[in-house]
């Protein structure tokens, strides 16, 4: 209505005398980007922007990136109040994923707005006159950190989606929107050439000072730069390799990537596995890049840009504590939460006897613990998953007599806790499967032995491909990552069968209700309809 009003406004205006003179002068105080890129705290202010996106989890559904890496996985399943509970992620665990699937269109929609953001800061700051308090090297930081974020947008994009639209520049008109998909090759080019960037210009993690921990660092670029190169390496993704290279070139480089993380000597395992998991823990040793929440004692949703008035998740907590914590009203004992995202049977037998990973990333509730063991269940399964749920005390499985208490949220839906999107053990087990891809057994049973010697575990001799999968499975369970593996390895449709049979009665009823996982298809997410229908350049994924 006010856009209509404005028209009708300047259209009288245009019919009366002297009124074209008016429309060409400069309207008064109205900030001009010329105006505003003219400091280190503007530009500053400017890239801290474009970390933003990476909070949101909040659309026209909830969107949390586990509902991926974990729920499509044999990890988890969806959990919640009933199967209707979030119809879009029950989709997604059963394999009927639609082209106007909410949850998938929120993904690509704050990843994209992450580009944007990281696109206008590259088009102003690289330019930007420099002086004695925004000197060169914070702006080649500055660059640094934006050309780092906006390589991690189109790498959450190309593994979900494979190809996407490569857009590099700030759209300013509709004749620059229908852009087509470039190759899941080009965008991983594309990334691999921002993060280079970044790894060259960014600062060391104990270089920066306390109050911009959680800044992307070395480190950071280095970790990525591994495990994109373990991407391209992966059977999985051979198609996505440049021309002339093989498997072990890029094996040999997430090596090197690797070794300069490794040999940096910024990053130890911590002593304890669970401090991983607290708020003390947070951009401690074993942090090399994390998603920064604080908690939020207000409203916290904000609109960031849609056209249809979709509330999103502009807020600075995370949802994943409220999401993933049980659904008991004993706020004293689990929590009150909505009993998303539970750990499934088949991870819980992964795990190798002793192997205390297991009780920090899975809590099996007792009976006295659940208001109604019947609230708590969906499809059989009663496990939590505790990485995120803030849960003050760690359990063993022998600890029986221990109470469970947990954390108390400022906000009924705002959790403080970071997402530890890459830790150190993480680069570790990268590196481990690179010296396997690249032949060296011996050498990659060392790394996967560090990881192990960490929580109490024996050595393994030599490494194997089954060794190195269950012990990433094992040390990274529940945070994100299961899906993308299997992705990548390319055994996705072979470990999902195998673990179908697994699973409840209940699940095996609700599989047999579609299609089941169809090879070459449910690898990759579709295009959002709506997209497609902004953007009717884009092709759609085969099967969709």
């Amino acid at each position: 209505m006010k856009t209509r009003y404005i028209i009708a406004n300047i259209a009288a205006m245009l019919l009366c005398s002297g009124c074209t003179r008016w429309l060409t002068e400069e309207q008064p105080d109205v900030t001009k980007l010329d105006d505003y890129y003219t400091s280190a705290s503007a530009a500053t202010q400017n890239v801290t922007a474009c970390y933003v996106p990476l909070q949101w989890e909040y659309g026209e559904t909830y969107f949390s990136e586990w509902f991926i890496g974990d729920v499509m996985s044999d990890d988890a399943v969806k959990g919640g109040g009933s199967l209707n509970d979030m119809a879009d992620a029950y989709d997604l665990e059963n394999w009927r994923t639609q082209i106007d699937n909410s949850l998938v269109r929120s993904y690509w929609k704050a990843n994209y707005l992450g580009i944007s953001r990281c696109n206008l800061a590259l088009s102003y700051i690289p330019k930007m006159a420099t002086d004695t308090t925004f000197t060169p090297e914070l702006q080649k930081r500055l660059v640094g950190e934006v050309r780092f974020l906006r390589a991690y947008y189109y790498f959450r994009l190309v593994r979900a989606f494979g190809g996407v639209p490569l857009v590099d520049h700030v759209i300013s008109g509709d004749n620059e929107w229908g852009i087509a998909r470039s190759s899941a090759a080009d965008i991983y080019a594309f990334i691999l050439n921002d993060l280079e960037y970044a790894a060259t210009n960014l600062c060391k993690k104990s270089e920066y000072n306390a109050t911009d921990l959680g800044r992307a660092t070395k480190g950071a670029a280095q970790a990525m730069l591994q495990k994109v190169n373990l991407y391209l390496a992966s059977d999985g993704n051979a198609a996505n390799r440049a021309a002339g290279k093989s498997a072990i070139d890029y094996y040999q480089a997430a090596i090197a990537w690797g070794d300069s993380v490794i040999n940096s000597a910024e990053y130890s395992l911590c002593p304890q596995y669970a401090d991983n998991f607290t708020l003390e823990g947070e951009n401690g040793q074993e942090s090399v890049f994390e998603i920064q929440y604080i908690g939020n004692e207000g409203d916290g949703t904000g609109d960031y840009g849609s056209n249809d008035n979709e509330r999103y998740g502009a807020t600075r907590g995370t949802f994943t504590l409220v999401l993933t914590r049980s659904r008991s009203s004993k706020i004293n004992t689990l929590g009150d939460g909505w009993g998303f995202n539970k750990p499934t049977q088949n991870l819980y037998d992964e795990f190798e006897s002793g192997d205390i990973r297991r009780s920090v990333a899975i809590y099996k509730p007792k009976t006295d613990e659940m208001t109604s063991p019947v609230e708590e269940t969906y499809l059989g399964n009663t496990y939590l998953s505790r990485k995120y749920g803030l849960y003050n005390t760690v359990y063993t499985e022998a600890d029986a007599a221990t109470c469970v208490t947990i954390y108390k949220n400022g906000h009924a839906t705002r959790g403080p806790l970071n997402n530890r999107q890459i830790r150190y053990a993480d680069v570790l087990l990268m590196q481990a499967e690179a010296y396997l891809g690249a032949g060296d057994a011996a050498k990659a049973a060392d790394y996967v032995n560090e990881v192990r010697a960490r929580v109490g575990l024996s050595n393994i001799g030599v490494a194997d491909w089954a060794a190195l999968r269950h012990e990433r499975r094992c040390e990274l369970a529940m945070e994100g990552h299961r899906w993308f593996d299997l992705v990548r390895w390319g055994i996705a449709y072979e470990t999902m069968t195998a673990y179908e049979a697994t699973e409840t009665s209940d699940y095996r009823y609700q599989l047999s209700l579609g299609s089941g996982f169809q090879k070459g298809k449910h690898e990759l997410l579709p295009i959002p309809l709506k997209e497609r229908e902004l953007n009717a350049n884009m092709t759609q994924n085969p099967g969709y």
